[in-house]
Parts: structure tokens; C-alpha cells; sequence
């Protein structure tokens, strides 16, 4: 695509004006939002429509993964280099539950840092759009992308709450 998108950053004094904002954003129909905090707040995550993270399915899948190696692993060394000690089975399952447990843990824990880049779409090699330093010292930011049809309806529904700092910014947009 290769049309410019507008928007519009609006700088917010307090956390209420900004998740009002968002939530009118949202039922007017604007999908392109990002939201600016001084630190993280679970308000504006829910004015996003953020649910649970899908972190936790690569957690699970990278563990279950992890599980089913250290078992696999043990169990072929086992097969192929077998040791007859004392008349013991040559793959013995609880021996191998220390191992299988070290590889859950590890493969788990990889899975989770991968998928949090990959959700995260880090590195982010693309600067933002607009942004203001503010948003690190205690205000609040929401910016909205739009055609140039919409861009009137947004700065309404922006003034609304009644902005610090209203501005307008564009970028190309991406496919």
C-alpha cells in the first residue's frame, strides 16, 4: 500500500482523560492506536482491547518440547550405548525424570524470550512515528492513525478530553 496514513498524537495530563479517549476511539472505529505511559498500566490495556498474552502458549509448547527431548534424548543414548547394572532395565524412566526436567526448564524459558520478541516485533527497527519525551515523565500519550477522511473525527474525539498538546504527524504507511 501506498497511500499516506494520518494521525494525530494527543498528550494527556491524567490517566481518566486518556482511557476515555481511547475507549471513544475504539467505538467510533479507529483500529490504528498506540497508547504512550510513563510506565506500564493495565487501564489503557484493557481501553486497547489487550486479552492474556500469548507469551504463555510458547511457554507451554517450548516446556511440553523440552519434555518430550530430555525423555527422547535419554532414552537413545540409552538404546545406544545400553549398560546392564545389577540387572536393570536398560531404559529406566525415573533416572531420566532430572533430565527431562532441566530440559523443560531450559526449553521453556528459550521459548518464552523468543516469543516475546516475536509478539513484541523486536527488534523494532522502524522509529515512532511521533513521540514526545513527555511520555517518560509522567503524561500520557494516544496516537491515532487514520485516512485524511477521519482525521476531523479523531481530533474531536481527542479534543473531548481536553489534551495538553494535540499534534499531527503522518507516516507511509506499511503492508
Amino acid at each position: 500500500m501506498s497511500a499516506a496514513t494520518h494521525g494525530l498524537l494527543a498528550s494527556y495530563e491524567f490517566l481518566d482523560s486518556t482511557v476515555d479517549a481511547i475507549e471513544k476511539l475504539r467505538k467510533a472505529g479507529f483500529t490504528d492506536l498506540k497508547a504512550y505511559a510513563p510506565y506500564p498500566e493495565h487501564h489503557i490495556e484493557h481501553a486497547l482491547g489487550y486479552g492474556q498474552s500469548p507469551v504463555r502458549v510458547f511457554t507451554l509448547v517450548g516446556g511440553l518440547t523440552g519434555t518430550a527431548t530430555g525423555f527422547a534424548f535419554t532414552t537413545w543414548t540409552s538404546m545406544d550405548w545400553p549398560l546392564v547394572v545389577g540387572g536393570k532395565p536398560i531404559v529406566s524412566i525415573p533416572a531420566y525424570v532430572i533430565i527431562a526436567f532441566e530440559m523443560t526448564v531450559l526449553f521453556g524459558a528459550l521459548a518464552t524470550v523468543i516469543g516475546l520478541f516475536i509478539l513484541s516485533k523486536l527488534p523494532n527497527l522502524r522509529p515512532p512515528v511521533i513521540y514526545d519525551p513527555e511520555f517518560s515523565n509522567g503524561r500520557y500519550g494516544v496516537y491515532v492513525g487514520t485516512t485524511a477522511g477521519r482525521l476531523d473525527e479523531a481530533r474531536k474525539i481527542l479534543n473531548d478530553e481536553e489534551p495538553v498538546e494535540l499534534r499531527e504527524g503522518s507516516e507511509a504507511a506499511h503492508a
